[in-house]
């Protein structure tokens, strides 16, 4: 026994070295050749932060005393764009080497500007130690990191891998400083509520009456997005009323399901239309169209080819972003069955292929690959884009589903990044039966603007991911309607009668909207249908006097089979009769109280009466049929909005 004891031993003894020889080390460089000094250096395990440090004069870092195994290193310097290196293998016994090359950032950062502040007064009970650093001083400065500015002070000292501050052995918590003037404490300025500044919006011009006897036909192409509807929800959530811009009424409306009837056997899809009064305007009508796909459960569904394209940039770094995503990818991955294909393509400073593609049942690899993603790097998108087509078309299912899901906040920066390029490269693989479907996420830096286009010319959906709720909701309850398309470049175009009606407006789908002629040309695209998915459209009428009970015109709908190139016509005849609107649908009575709440967050000249108010008992009287409880959740989302107005409006806000 005593043998073997000294035995291991000597073992144990003989590993020590070959554990201690363990590390990683390299140089950190510009693109001319030039050490970076004082960079940040920063080492992740699985998407968890183990250690930093700092490269020295020469733009040297190392590690030491490392475990075996598969990291990432991030460099990050101010003027230039963080780096991040992915599966970086650290063997055992080794003195591991990695040089990274960073490159100057877009934004040519000449000098760090510190606001002129006034320093409070040293007070004879404060036995606290305050010191100012102004700009001359921190341009003569190694360091551009804040916490290792606070650190000249006499006393401050800082622990790197933690980024905490501490002075003269105090707590990290105890410590306060002051940067443009801002108080900051502990270890890292405080977040600030989201705002819109720096995120993008379309402008939306509001649809204007038009005399029937002017112009007797209204053509549009339909819109099942509903990204508006969580990112206005985003903004309440935060205290904030939302800009008019980001609130497109028809995506609102179109967010909730409808109790619509099923089309008959054979039948794409199922026409419905219904009149009654407008509920902001006495003496005006609503006339309520409703459109309902096919249903396909997931298990029924063609096979799936999906790419996912996921910005991996160091914008996407907050809480409600990549860390989001990979809940989002979770809950997907539970539902992709055998047949299925997933691919995963990251991009930041670059793009890399961080998953080839792997069958749906192979869920273990697949999550292993969406939890070793970090953030980190410069934004482009357009290269890492053409990869992720190039792999749909690879492995191209004839019957199934093709589709590229960018999952992004919408920072194109580098690539393609002009609109017209990216959305002349997205036409072209769309003809080819690859679509592109986007999730947005995030905040302060999100282009609502530019994913909408991407999303449009992609024939894919666009969502809005606010919470690990919304993401079950698109990914999983609404699954196949999400991916699976059953028709295409589906136009609607309403006929009116000038007899009957006086003049229209067409609520919501200003960027939706074509000309006449549009509606008969197949070579103009339009918007897509989904399993199981609704479309909603609400015009507000004012009808001729006397004209009471006759029909106000003709529905004509125009769509493609996903496979074809000529498209179907079909048309419904308009209803005359207007019910009282407590003889509506509920159906209605949604839909209605839905516009009510858009008229009046966008503060539209056309809302007429509509309240807050009356927005939430429309819709409170309409939830009967209400299985997820997003009804149920509006109503508290108007009650949310009804406070926060009332608190805006006794502050002195507009």
């Amino acid at each position: 026994m005593k043998t073997k004891l000294l035995a291991l031993l000597a073992l144990l003894v003989l590993a020590l070295p070959l554990i201690s020889q363990t590390s990683l080390s390299g140089r950190v460089t510009d693109d001319t050749g030039e050490p970076v000094i004082f960079a940040s250096v920063a080492l992740y395990k699985h998407g968890v932060l183990i250690t930093g440090t700092e490269t020295d004069i020469d733009g040297y870092y190392r590690f030491a005393s490392l475990d075996p195994g598969t990291y990432a290193v991030e460099t990050s310097y101010i003027g230039y764009t963080k780096q991040r290196v992915e599966r970086v293998l650290v063997y055992a016994g080794k003195a591991n080497k990695l040089d990274i090359e960073m490159t100057a950032d877009a934004v040519n950062l000449d000098e760090v500007v510190v606001t002129s502040y006034k320093v409070p007064l040293v007070t004879q009970d404060n036995c606290t130690q305050g010191a100012t650093i102004v700009s001359d001083q921190i341009r003569n400065l190694p360091t551009r990191n804040l916490n290792s500015l606070a650190a000249t002070t006499a006393g401050v000292s800082g622990a790197k891998a933690s980024n905490e501050l501490k002075i003269r052995g105090s707590r990290s918590n105890a410590t306060d400083y002051y940067v443009d003037g801002t108080r900051v404490q502990g270890n890292a300025i405080p977040e600030q509520a989201p705002t819109a500044a720096g995120e993008g919006y379309a402008e939306i011009v509001e649809n204007e009456f038009i005399a029937a006897g002017t112009e007797a036909f209204s053509t549009f192409s339909i819109d099942v997005d509903k990204a508006a509807y969580s990112n206005v929800r985003r903004f309440i959530a935060a205290g904030q009323l939302p800009p008019a811009d980001a609130v497109r009424t028809e995506e609102l409306i179109n967010y909730f399901d409808y109790a619509y009837p099923l089309p008959e056997a054979g039948n794409a899809f199922a026409v419905e239309t219904e009149l009654g009064p407008c509920p902001w305007k006495e003496g005006h009508q609503l006339l309520h169209i409703g459109i309902k796909g096919f249903e396909a459960s997931p298990v029924d569904a063609p096979p799936a080819n999906l790419v996912f394209l996921i910005d991996v940039s160091g914008s996407m770094g907050s809480p409600n972003k990549l860390p989001l995503v990979k809940q989002a990818l979770g809950l997907l991955t539970e539902e992709l069955r055998a047949q299925d294909r997933v691919s995963i393509v990251t991009y930041a400073g670059g793009f890399q292929v961080a998953l080839l593609p792997t069958s749906g049942d192979q869920k273990e690899k697949i999550m292993n690959v969406v939890n070793g993603l970090g953030s980190g790097g410069g934004t482009a998108g357009g290269a890492a884009l053409q990869r992720a087509y190039e792999l749909a078309r690879q492995y191209f299912q004839p019957n199934g589903s093709n589709r590229v899901i960018l999952a992004t906040d919408g920072d194109f920066n580098v690539g393609i990044s002009s609109p017209e390029e990216l959305e002349a490269f997205i036409a072209e693989k769309r003809a080819t039966g690859i679509y592109l479907s986007v999730l947005g996420f995030g905040t302060g830096n999100y282009k609502d603007d530019r994913l909408e286009i991407l999303a449009n010319k992609g024939n894919g959906n666009y969502a809005y991911i606010d919470g690990i709720k919304e993401a079950e909701k698109v990914l999983v309850t609404e699954m196949a309607g999400t991916l699976f398309a059953i028709a295409k470049d589906v136009k609607l175009q309403v006929e009116f009668d000038s007899a009957t009606v006086q003049t229209y407006r067409l609520i919501g789908y200003e960027n939706r909207l074509l000309d006449k002629e549009d509606f008969e040309d197949d070579s103009k695209d339009a918007g897509e249908l989904g399993a199981g998915h609704t479309v909603t459209a609400l015009y507000e009428i004012v009808p001729q006097p006397g004209a009471e009970g006759e029909p106000l015109g003709t529905l004509h709908l125009r769509y493609k089979e996903p496979a074809e190139s000529q498209s179907r016509y079909l048309k419904h005849e308009l209803p005359g009769d207007a019910q009282l609107l407590e003889q509506t649908s509920e159906n209605f009575r949604f839909a209605a109280a839905v516009a009510t709440y858009a008229h009046c967050l966008r503060d539209s000249k056309h809302k007429g009466l509509a309240t807050l108010s009356l927005a939430r008992e429309l819709a409170d009287q309409a939830r009967q049929d209400d299985l997820e409880n997003y009804r149920a959740d509006f109503v508290e989302l108007i009650k949310q909005t009804e406070n926060l107005t009332a608190q805006l409006a006794k502050a002195g806000q507009k």
